[in-house]
Order: C-alpha cells, then sequence, then structure tokens
C-alpha cells in the first residue's frame, strides 16, 4: 500500500479521453473524483452522434497497442474494462493503403515488422536495406519512451540526437530516393506532421502502434468513454454532463473552488484540466497568475485543422474495407496537405468504413478526413453551431462535392452508393471540443524549440494538474499514458507504473 494516498478530492474539468482515464485511475486509488463535461454526452473524440438513424464517431479512430501484452490493453486491463471492449484489428496484409493520382501506384502495409519492410522493399528492392535501418531506428527511438513500456523516466530528456530530429530530416538521412521519402512519410496527417517542425519521436510512436497493431472499436469509439465512466461510478466518482466549468477562482497561487453552467460551487484539494489551455486561462482572472507562464502556452501554436465528411451508404452497396486509406494527387503534396486554395482542395483525403460488427461484408458508412488551415473558416469564427448563415452553408456544400469527386477517383462511381452525406468544419471542431482553432491534435510540438511547446503536467497554481491531448502526446494511446504521468503526480509515478505492469 502506498501510504502517501490518502482520502483526498479531485475535480476535472473535461469529460474526454484524458479527463475520463484521469478519473477512472483516481478513482480506482480511493481518490473522490467529480468529472465536469460541458456537452451531454462524455467522450470527447470517443464521442458518437446520430445521423439519419446512423452513429457516427466524431474522430477517425485508428487505434493501436489493444493487443494482448500492448501498452493500453494492460492499463485497460488493470482498471477492469478490456473485455467491456469490441475490437477488431486491420487487416495483417494492408493496415493502410496509400494512392498516389499522378502515377497510379499503390502502396500497401502488412503488419509486423518484417513484413512491413517486406511490403515497401517490393516497390524499392534496391532500398531494402535503407528501409530495415529506418524501421529499426524507429523502434529504438520509442524505446526511448519509456512510458510506453509502463517504465518511469523523463519524457524529454537523456535521449538520442533522432529521438528529437525533425520528422523530414530523419526519414531524408536513411535515403537519397525521393519517392521513397514521400512513402516513408504518407501517413503524417495522422499525427499533424509538419516536415521541418514536428519531432521524430512523434511520427515514430505512432507508426510503430499501427504496424504492431492497428485496429478499430466495433460498433463505436463511445464504449471506451462509457466503460472509463462506469470505472469511477463504480469506485463511488461522479460523472456530469451539460455542466461545464464556467469559472475558476483563484487566491494565494492556488483554487480555491469552480464554479458550474448551473451556477453552483464545488471546491477540491486537487483539480486536474484537461481541455486546451488556452480555453481553461479564460475561466480565471489571469493577473493572479505569472504573466510570463500563461501567456508562452497561450502563445503556443495550434496543430491544423480539417474538414470531415461523413457518409451513408444505401444497404449492401459498398464494400467494408479493413485499412484505413489515402489518397494524394503526387508525391511532391505530402508534406503539404495544410495548404489551402479552393479550386483544389482537398490536397489528400484520409478515408475509414467504421465497423457496426465483426466481419462486415459491407460497409454501412464512411468517414473521410481532408486536412484544412483554421483560416479557412475564420470569417464565420463568431457564429455558433446551425446560425452560420447560407454562405457557410454553401461552402460546406462545395467542400463535399470536392472530396467526394477525389473519392471517386479512387472508388468510381461510388456516388451511385450514397445515401446521405454530412459534414463538420474546423468550427466543428473548434466548439464541440473547446479546441482553439480546432486543433485537431493539440498544440503544435516543435522538435527546434521542443520546451517553448512542451506543456508539464504541474502549473503554476499549487493544486491545478494538466493532462489531455495538449500535453505531451495526442491520440487516445498518447492522451492515456499522458494521465498516467498526471495521475503520478499525487500517487507518485512508479507505483503506478508498478501496480499495473504487476496486474
Amino acid at each position: 500500500m502506498n501510504q502517501r494516498i490518502k482520502k483526498q478530492s479531485i475535480i476535472i474539468i473535461g469529460g474526454g479521453v484524458g479527463g475520463l482515464f484521469c478519473g477512472a485511475i483516481l478513482s480506482k486509488e480511493g481518490y473522490d473524483v467529480k468529472v465536469f463535461e460541458q456537452h451531454y454526452r462524455i467522450g470527447g473524440g470517443l464521442h458518437l452522434f446520430r445521423r439519419n438513424g446512423i452513429d457516427f464517431e466524431t474522430g477517425m479512430h485508428v487505434i493501436g497497442s489493444f493487443q494482448e501484452g500492448g501498452v493500453m490493453n494492460k492499463i485497460c486491463s488493470w482498471l477492469g474494462i478490456m473485455d467491456k471492449l469490441s475490437i477488431l484489428p486491420s487487416d495483417d496484409d494492408c493496415f493502410e493503403l496509400f494512392q498516389i493520382g499522378r502515377d497510379g501506384k499503390i502502396y500497401r502495409y502488412a503488419k509486423g515488422v518484417d513484413r512491413f519492410i517486406d511490403t515497401l522493399a517490393r516497390h524499392f528492392p534496391e532500398e531494402r536495406e535503407n528501409i530495415t535501418r529506418y524501421v529499426r531506428a524507429m523502434y529504438d527511438i520509442v524505446d526511448e519512451a519509456k512510458i510506453f513500456h509502463l517504465e518511469h523516466g523523463d519524457f524529454f530528456n537523456h535521449h538520442s540526437e533522432k529521438f528529437m530530429q525533425s520528422v523530414g530530416d530523419f526519414i531524408n538521412s536513411f535515403t537519397e530516393n525521393e519517392t521513397l521519402r514521400a512513402v516513408l512519410a504518407l501517413s503524417n496527417p495522422l499525427y499533424g506532421g509538419d516536415q521541418y517542425h514536428t519531432p521524430a519521436y512523434i511520427h515514430s510512436i505512432i507508426s510503430s502502434l499501427y504496424i504492431e497493431s492497428a485496429a478499430r472499436f466495433v460498433g463505436g469509439s463511445q464504449q471506451l468513454a462509457d466503460a472509463l465512466m462506469n470505472v469511477i461510478r463504480q469506485y463511488g466518482g461522479e460523472v456530469f454532463t451539460r455542466n461545464g466549468v464556467k469559472h475558476i477562482e483563484i487566491e494565494n497561487k492556488a483554487i480555491t473552488h469552480i464554479k458550474t453552467a448551473d451556477n453552483r460551487q464545488y471546491s477540491a484539494d486537487w483539480y486536474i484540466s484537461t481541455i486546451h489551455p488556452s480555453s481553461l486561462f479564460k475561466l480565471m482572472d489571469t493577473s493572479k497568475i505569472q504573466r510570463s507562464y500563461w501567456q508562452r502556452i497561450d502563445s503556443i501554436p495550434n496543430s491544423y485543422s480539417a474538414f470531415t465528411v461523413y457518409i451513408i451508404f444505401k444497404p449492401e452497396t459498398f464494400p467494408y474495407l479493413n485499412y484505413t486509406g489515402y489518397y494524394i494527387d503526387d508525391y511532391s503534396q505530402v508534406w503539404r496537405h495544410y495548404e489551402y486554395q479552393e479550386e483544389t482542395f482537398p490536397n489528400g483525403i484520409m478515408y475509414i468504413t467504421p465497423p457496426v460488427k465483426m466481419h462486415d461484408k459491407f460497409a454501412q458508412k464512411m468517414i473521410v478526413n481532408c486536412i484544412m488551415p483554421f483560416s479557412v473558416v475564420q470569417k464565420w469564427e463568431n457564429t455558433t453551431v446551425g446560425k452560420r448563415g447560407d454562405e457557410y452553408n454553401a461552402f460546406k456544400k462545395r467542400c463535399e462535392q470536392q472530396i467526394i469527386n477525389k473519392l471517386d477517383l479512387i472508388f468510381p462511381n461510388i456516388r451511385n452508393s450514397i445515401a446521405n452525406v454530412y459534414s463538420a468544419t474546423p468550427l466543428t471542431i473548434r466548439d464541440f471540443y473547446n479546441q482553439k482553432e480546432g486543433a485537431l491534435y493539440g498544440v503544435k510540438k516543435d522538435c527546434k524549440n521542443i520546451m517553448l511547446s512542451h506543456i508539464p503536467v504541474r502549473t503554476k497554481l499549487k493544486n491545478l494538474l494538466l493532462s489531455g491531448q495538449n500535453i505531451n502526446l495526442h491520440g487516445i494511446v498518447g492522451t492515456s499514458l499522458t494521465a498516467l504521468n498526471t495521475c503520478g503526480e499525487l500517487l507518485g509515478l512508479e507505483y503506478l507504473l508498478d501496480k499495473i505492469k504487476n496486474m
């Protein structure tokens, strides 16, 4: 028994992935937990919404590390929820498929290190040795991120040069072949890749997760959110929806209480915020916080946003695809997804057909993500959902058709299979996730000044900790591991990691 643990109270601001994992961990460890979520349903990026009787995930979820022995499997098993999750592995021989419009080439990535190398070497036989060195180097970087093995260690110190190298420089260091360089970078929209600024560790961690264990939730990602909420309640915690935090009161460099949407006040020994730091600062009197601290964090650039299309297919007209698909017109666009021109949008697309049940033969729906900078919709930034005007609606319809035009290049006559089309813009992401500028992956990590873009879980307020996708890593895995770091500040990180490992 860890003698440091006392029955203390915790208020968690935000009921997304980070907030729910923090809440579940701390509830299980004996803390009195209250989670406050502004939306009618918990989950954040795990949340499902319904259109025309069909449930859609708000996020485009490709998940990793839920397989036996994987870090997410271990965490969820310790929490007692792994058997509550329905997960379908992507195809072993093709977990990702990339199609290039210019030459018609299709690249299929197979699971497992050796098979992954083989699939690339078939296209670049003279580069097999370089491809092998590249993959081994990625895994070496992952080994340096000790939290991925549930080992204690400083994430940002004592690492090799390649760990903090730019992803572009990292990839380029293994080959002179420009086409292979582009192919190795094709999945960068999954992590907000910037050739010159994204650290190699982000590319390596995300890539290795999918090489080992790419998978999807069957029936939607809400199941993970609901399972975590049930853990919180099982141990006596509370989860409030439709009741976001509206004000945070500070005295003597500590939070004294919060005020929620229903005008009630709550206080606790500790507070954890999982929302975007800029949104957090808007809830408090920043004159009571060290100016240089909050201004530095508030000024960190955000990752890019996206335009998302949600498609409902006519029954039994489109095949289920058990891989994540990508399309770009030309190799030269691989690092330019974020560039926007109205006539040529989108530069590239990512698409999945989420499984409704195990071993679907036909797809019920498709989610298509296209990178879009927030500046494209900035003229409507002061509008609200459903009240953005005719010009905005026309803009959405135009983007939808341009995206379907791209899909038609991959799947000729796909239009004949489409029953309904819905879409979301960066404004939707901003308002739904309370995420500044609709940033898909939180604040932008910059290898050229990592300490500027790194936000520690400890803050300048004595009883406030941070978690969520803006801290360290994004995605379900990254956000969950950040939750371990945050909870480790209270429980003792070594104690917590050992408890999970030795379950």
